[in-house]
């Protein structure tokens, strides 16, 4: 093998290892990042709300997203509709975006873009 042959082989080589590395990673701590801006993207809107109506959101069968449990502290991330947040007193309203108040809140409310 020539020089340039060799050279081109492993840079392929260090390519595919990066690649690799970098699928494995979705699983682990860098896809938690990408699995919340996925979470966010299909929001319309996010309040942050109580531990008590988190709490009784879950009782009543509503699931806390598992992106929520990934992050550190754990937080507990809900969809649910806009009938259902209608009726949660402590609701507040912030930003659709990863900042300090979205970061900062224990426990989320989603609402998302209405389907068809």
């Amino acid at each position: 093998m020539t020089a340039t042959l060799q050279r081109r082989v492993r840079d392929l080589r260090a390519r595919l290892a990066t690649r690799a590395w970098e699928y494995r990673q979705l699983t682990h701590a860098k896809g938690a990042w990408f699995r919340l801006r996925r979470l966010l993207a299909d929001a319309r809107s996010v309040w942050a709300i109580s531990d008590q109506e988190a709490t009784q959101l879950i009782a009543e069968g509503l699931r806390p997203e598992a992106v929520g449990e990934e992050l550190s502290p754990a937080k507990r991330i809900i969809v649910i509709t806009e009938d259902r947040l209608a009726g949660l007193a402590s609701r507040r309203e912030i930003p659709v975006r990863l900042d300090a108040a979205l970061l900062s809140a224990r426990n989320l409310a989603l609402v998302r873009f209405a389907t068809k």
